[in-house]
């Protein structure tokens, strides 16, 4: 399966927030937290992939952002993924609309921050392939 159609239809930003009681500009050092999901609505053959980052100091999150993009899935490829239990997508499928996802994100973050003290922090490439190891497997 070498070419799957589908097509961005939605992005929504669920989670935007500064904490700035938790930010100390005076210390460089921070982590990042990441998180991609996905969820599917069968009756639409579409998809849908979270990315929730959270940038920490002293483990307390100061910038926190979630967005999430929805796809729709040729129909004639849906039938593919699905049986009578389940719908499983190819996991190097997956892994490329969390990159979409996380690159929206990163769009989303600039934005947000344009003309902050926060505006500093870009979100880095993240290895997404490491992320998404199997196949997705989703019961109806």
């Amino acid at each position: 399966m070498n070419k799957i159609g589908f097509q961005l239809k939605k992005i929504n930003t669920h989670q935007f927030a500064f904490i700035d009681d938790a930010y100390d500009d005076e210390n460089e050092e921070f982590n990042l937290e990441t998180n991609i999901s996905f969820g599917i609505d069968p009756s639409n053959s579409a998809i849908k992939s979270s990315v929730k980052i959270q940038f920490e100091q002293n483990d307390k999150a100061f910038l926190i952002i979630e967005v999430s993009c929805e796809f729709n899935i040729d129909p004639k490829i849906w039938k593919d993924f699905t049986n009578e239990k389940t719908v499983k997508i190819p996991k190097r499928f997956m892994a490329h609309l969390a990159v979409i996802t996380v690159g929206t994100t990163r769009g989303v973050l600039h934005s947000k921050t344009e003309n902050t003290r926060y505006n500093e922090f870009i979100l880095p490439t993240l290895n997404v392939a490491d992320m998404v190891q199997e196949d997705v497997e989703f019961k109806k």
